[in-house]
């Protein structure tokens, strides 16, 4: 992030073409906040290499504005109101991500994508198991994802936080191609550190219409939660066609 009055995401931390990492922008906004668990809500797009700026709100959150002054994300205090189930075991995680390695639409996506060189990316892989209800992954984050401080940013660890969800509304309950996130509301637990190995795992909430709620954490592989959100994704209308050369969150093809 290169930031004086006002900064621009980087043209590699993209999830579609030209826009914007939501899990990163997100994380962003969490940087700038006092409240432990914050929930962001995504207005409108944010371009990557576009310059943007954080500004408080009158609710006492922050958002990210356009330089003309349009609100593109919110975020506000809240409260995740989930509980993770049990986390798979990182012998189990470490088994699956290994087994699906070949089987991979590859693309660039910034948090999926097996096309971004280590630490231009977070190479994080999940796959669904079915028989589980699940999407599960083993991630040990590159160090040029660290801050200076050693550990991940927000913006790194609320990324993690974001395309596990996807997975699991697109391979779990068929949410279509072109999916976006409108909502996470997420809280980080602990440190989270590179060349460390973690678990990641997401499942299906709730769905309903276009509108499907999934809940993502982030654990140790002894099953300590470092990180936690509830997110909605928002399908595409039914009339309109989507984009198959975008980064897909689905193993179903």
């Amino acid at each position: 992030m290169i930031r004086t009055d006002t900064f621009t995401v980087p043209e590699h931390v993209h999830g579609y073409p030209g826009v914007a990492f939501g899990g990163y922008v997100a994380g962003l906004l969490a940087a700038q906040s006092a409240a432990a668990e914050l929930r962001v809500d995504f207005r409108r797009k944010v371009a990557v290499d576009t310059p943007i700026a954080v500004r408080p709100t009158e609710s006492g959150g922050c958002a990210l504005i356009d330089l003309d002054g349009n609100v593109l994300v919110e975020a506000s205090s809240s409260v995740v109101t989930i509980a993770p189930p049990p986390a798979p075991s990182w012998r189990d995680a470490l088994a699956i991500t290994e087994a699906q390695a070949t089987k991979r639409r590859e693309n660039d996506c910034y948090g999926c994508g097996s096309a971004c060189p280590p630490g231009r990316g977070l190479r994080l892989f999940p796959w669904a198991v079915p028989e589980r209800d699940r999407v599960i992954a083993a991630w040990t984050p590159d160090p040029a994802l660290a801050a200076p401080t050693g550990e991940l940013p927000p913006e790194v660890v609320w990324a993690a936080l974001d395309c596990p969800g996807g997975w699991a509304a697109g391979a779990l309950r068929k949410m279509r191609r072109g999916s976006v996130t409108a909502a996470i509301t997420a809280t980080q637990l602990a440190p989270v550190w590179p060349d460390h190995p973690y678990i990641s795992y997401a499942w299906p909430i709730s769905h309903e219409g276009r509108k499907h709620t999934v809940g993502v954490a982030l654990a140790t592989p002894d099953g300590t939660p470092c990180a936690l959100a509830e997110a909605l994704w928002i399908e595409p209308r039914p009339d309109s066609t989507p984009d198959h050369q975008l980064p897909p969150h689905s193993n179903r093809t």
